[in-house]
């Protein structure tokens, strides 16, 4: 896979994650007053944390290659 669509997607999973943590927020805040069944928000707690550990991994894998490819180009 070329790294320029690791980049672009990691761009936007870093975007879909900025937009969990704000979802997550909203969710935490109807928990915090206790707004009856709070099952959905828990749900959405959940969904939220995994979107943002793919953000987290795809991140850290896009810039491993970057890395890799700089050190590969100064070798050279």
């Amino acid at each position: 896979m070329r790294i320029e669509r690791w980049i672009k997607g990691s761009i936007g999973l870093g975007a879909l994650a900025l937009l969990a943590v704000l979802t997550s927020h909203l969710a935490l805040t109807d928990i915090y007053h206790a707004e009856g069944d709070v099952s959905l928000e828990w749900i959405v707690l959940t969904a939220c944390f995994g979107v943002i550990v793919v953000a987290q991994i795809a991140s850290l894998l896009t810039l491993t290659k970057v890395l890799q490819r700089r050190s590969q180009a100064g070798a050279a």
